[in-house]
């Protein structure tokens, strides 16, 4: 017994060894830019821009594939905070400045078909078939994936409201001293 015991302690010991060093020997270095960009994204990974996540979109908008409009979640915040760290010029005259929103359920049309459940990228709606769904405050990003789908338009976009985690001071549009 002793000896399995030790056999396998030196066979897991020699084989951490082996892929530390593979791992230092393989590393990848990415560009800095590529990750100050993942940094300034949601990482929702939703998909809604039609790259698989955050890190491929972040390389597209590095290598210039991808315009810095590109992110949905993002919104318009996003593509000007974008537009000033690449030192391009964009016309966000398309864009409108939304609040943040997220999904809400009427739970008196709810029939639980289960179809927004399916298509929500961040699991934030919680349901079983033929059960009223509900939407996880904290999870949902408001891509407004659920809404399409839903048959009976019991899933809206509401504006987040103000609690005293979420409250943000109104900056002033002109400067106080003049």
């Amino acid at each position: 017994m002793l000896s399995a015991v030790m056999s396998l302690t030196a066979l897991g010991l020699s084989l951490g060894f082996i892929l530390g060093y593979a791992a230092k020997f393989f590393k990848v270095e990415a560009a800095p830019i590529v990750e100050e960009i993942e940094m300034m994204m949601p990482g929702s990974q939703c998909g809604q821009c039609g790259y698989p996540g955050c890190r491929p979109a972040a390389e597209a908008i590095a290598s210039g594939a991808a315009l810095v409009t590109i992110c949905p979640p993002g919104g318009r915040a996003l593509a000007e905070q974008l537009a000033e760290k690449l030192n391009v010029v964009i016309d966000l005259s398309g864009m409108k400045a939304e609040a943040p929103k997220i999904a809400r359920v009427s739970e008196a049309t709810c029939i639980g078909c289960a179809r927004c459940a399916k298509k929500c990228p961040t699991d934030a709606i919680i349901g079983a078939q033929k059960q009223i769904h509900v939407v996880i405050r904290d999870a949902c990003i408001g891509c407004g994936a659920c809404v399409e789908v839903c048959p009976t338009e019991c899933l809206q976009l509401h504006p987040i409201a103000a609690t005293i985690k979420s409250w943000k001071w109104v900056k002033p549009d002109a400067p106080l001293l003049a």
